[in-house]
């Protein structure tokens, strides 16, 4: 009896007492507490206007700097196997004028490099032209647009590395009518790293900074050698200052890029540009945003 009523009176208490009952946590669940909830609207709300807001050219000197780099390393790789640029189209459409010019003389040859240089400038508007589409939907000057189109500039690069992976064994041209790649297949790295160069230099355009297309050195030289505070040494010029590094980053690039190729080879040095191009588009995310005036 008295146990009967003992185990009532605890049943009691252990329903009504107001002292808490403390449960165990599993050990993950604080940091579930802290992490985002993406399921949330306000969440997802606030991480697309960041992915969509606009970066500030000013402060995209980093990323801009690593396209400068990348334009040298691919055009060392694709100039010392064909003697052609990826980048620059100016020598490849004069080229092809060279080449209608011989008709004037009865000269009906297509002679390779020229297949090859309208192959890079038909590969390069291509990529320009989808990129410029595609970056207007997005838009041009967004975090999201951005890394999306230099992660396609990776993919490119990296589809032209696999390709030279197999039985590629030049990569230097011994002289300019005897290329290194004379097949079907160099069509086919022309025009992907072409591409890559296309969509690069539209994206940079459209950010509109003092690096310019970052695909080619001209403009750049003419910038330079007309800038008015050209020899100020007093003080820091942006357009000035930034116009040197893009052609540092050129030489620099060009130089990483031959090095490499002596040493690795094409397929290699294009798989380490491929992880130069990732780091690049991750680094967009976290340009700062433009302040509005």
């Amino acid at each position: 009896m008295a146990t009967f009523i003992d185990m009532g009176i605890t049943d009691k208490m252990s329903v009504e007492s107001p002292l808490p009952v403390l449960q165990k946590k599993a050990p993950w669940s604080s940091m579930r507490e802290t992490m985002p909830d993406f399921n949330d609207e306000g969440t997802m709300a606030r991480f697309k206007k960041y992915l969509l807001a606009e970066v500030d050219e000013k402060r995209s000197t980093l990323p801009l700097a690593g396209y400068c780099f990348m334009t040298g390393i691919i055009n060392a790789i694709i100039f010392s196997a064909i003697f052609i640029w990826c980048g620059s189209q100016t020598g490849n459409t004069v080229q092809l004028a060279l080449a209608m010019a011989r008709l004037l003389e009865h000269d009906y040859s297509f002679h390779l490099v020229d297949k090859q240089a309208l192959c890079s400038l038909i590969s390069f508007i291509c990529g320009g032209f989808g990129g410029a589409r595609l970056g207007d939907k997005i838009g041009c000057k967004s975090r999201a647009w951005l890394f999306m189109g230099t992660f396609i500039q990776a993919l490119f690069t990296m589809a032209s590395a696999i390709l030279m992976w197999n039985g590629r064994e030049s990569n230097v041209a011994d002289a300019r009518d005897a290329p290194a790649w004379s097949d079907t297949l160099s069509f086919l790295f022309t025009g992907f790293l072409s591409a890559s160069m296309g969509l690069q230099g539209v994206m940079a355009r459209r950010v509109n900074s003092h690096f310019s297309a970052t695909v080619a050195l001209t403009a750049t030289w003419c910038d330079l050698i007309s800038n008015p505070k050209l020899f100020d040494v007093r003080r820091l010029v942006p357009s000035r200052d930034h116009q040197i590094m893009t052609i540092a980053c050129f030489v620099a690039g060009g130089f990483v890029g031959r090095a490499l190729l002596d040493k690795i080879g094409s397929a290699n040095t294009l798989g380490i540009g491929t992880g130069i191009r990732v780091v690049i588009a991750v680094l967009w995310l976290f340009v700062p945003e433009k302040e509005s005036i």
